[in-house]
């Protein structure tokens, strides 16, 4: 069974989810985020998760500490994080894992549930991101030539390179969300990327962001009409 058919509604994904607190990353369906693991609570999380449906919960820490992903339980969390499951996982010399998430969609977090354990977990709702699992939902209302034009006005002001010939085959849904996991904007604007309403919405969101980058970086402008 391929991945992306393995999750086709709501119900066909735990309700309970461990969580991986950590500030500035977000996970969005079908994007994939590289990790190291390396804190004797997340190597006992990935160990339970691998032995499990290998599905885990991105969610970041409110508030305005600047640790990347605070210690304890009591620390308030954003309540829209991004599920995923382990597509790649190494053991490394030194103990630590290297593995990758690749999104499925969003939850909201309905409750903390106790794991007995040194990390988090929550009860979590899928229902009101239940079109993130019908992959290319909304892509005939992007405007990705404009898309495209701000990308490449945006890597050019930083003197950044890409391999052009792979973004032009992507499709704009997978294009979209992994360009807002890998960007490298505050906790702030990475939330309101992961939370805009659909697929259109995040991609003006990222627009407007590239944009406002632009101007404070004292660029001539916008790109997109």
């Amino acid at each position: 069974m391929a991945f992306a058919d393995k999750y086709r509604r709501p119900a066909d994904l735990p309700s309970r989810l461990p969580l991986f607190p950590l500030r500035g990353a977000i996970l969005l369906p079908g994007s994939t985020l590289p990790l190291s693991i390396f804190e004797p609570r997340y190597l006992e999380m990935i160990e339970d998760v691998m032995s499990g449906p290998r599905m885990l919960g991105m969610v970041q820490p409110a508030g305005s500490s600047s640790e990347e992903s605070p210690a304890g339980k009591n620390i308030e969390l954003r309540r829209v994080g991004g599920a995923g499951r382990v597509t790649s996982y190494q053991e490394l010399d030194d103990g630590r894992l290297a593995i990758a998430v690749t999104g499925v969609t969003r939850f909201e977090i309905v409750g903390e549930a106790e794991t007995g354990k040194a990390y988090r977990a929550a009860t979590v709702s899928y229902d009101r991101f239940a079109g993130d699992l019908t992959r290319g939902l909304g892509e005939e209302q992007i405007d990705r030539a404009g898309l495209l034009e701000t990308l490449r006005t945006y890597l050019s002001d930083h003197n950044l390179k890409t391999d052009w010939s792979v973004v032009e085959r992507a499709p704009s849904e997978f294009l979209i969300n992994a360009l807002c996991v890998m960007s490298p904007y505050g906790p702030e604007e990475k939330q309101a990327l992961l939370e805009a309403r659909d697929l259109k919405t995040r991609a003006e969101v990222l627009v407007a962001l590239a944009e406002m980058d632009r101007a404070m970086r004292g660029g001539s402008g916008g790109t997109i009409q």
